[in-house]
């Protein structure tokens, strides 16, 4: 999966920059929004936590998505003016949450087995 940045602009009054990009993903599947926001991350060189990635829209019978991202200045401005959704599909799963609630559940059919 390759990023190229085609468009990056400042918005001081979000406190934001925003980016517009293109995904190349030959012989893949269209990644997923938290692979490219790893990727965003690395290019940028910016903190995790303020990198938003709003939506990729891939273009129909080719290999390729277009991109839109915002990389916030704070934490608490990001906070302040994103909807709870794209905070939602931005966040890291819990894994060890979902680990332990695949054990439990795993264990009442062992005993049911006996």
């Amino acid at each position: 999966m390759e990023i190229e940045i085609f468009e990056e602009k400042e918005n001081k009054l979000f406190n934001r920059k925003e980016i517009k990009f293109y995904v190349d993903y030959d012989g893949e599947a269209t990644p997923k929004i938290l692979d490219v926001k790893s990727k965003l991350v690395a290019l940028l060189n910016a903190k995790k936590e303020t990198v938003v990635v709003d939506n990729v829209q891939p273009h129909y019978g080719e290999p390729k998505a277009l991109g839109y991202a915002k990389v916030y200045d704070t934490l608490e401005d990001l906070e302040y003016i994103e909807t709870k959704h794209v905070i939602a599909k931005n966040a890291e799963p819990d894994k060890p949450a979902e680990d332990e609630e695949a054990d439990e559940a795993a264990e009442p059919a062992e005993n049911e087995e006996e």
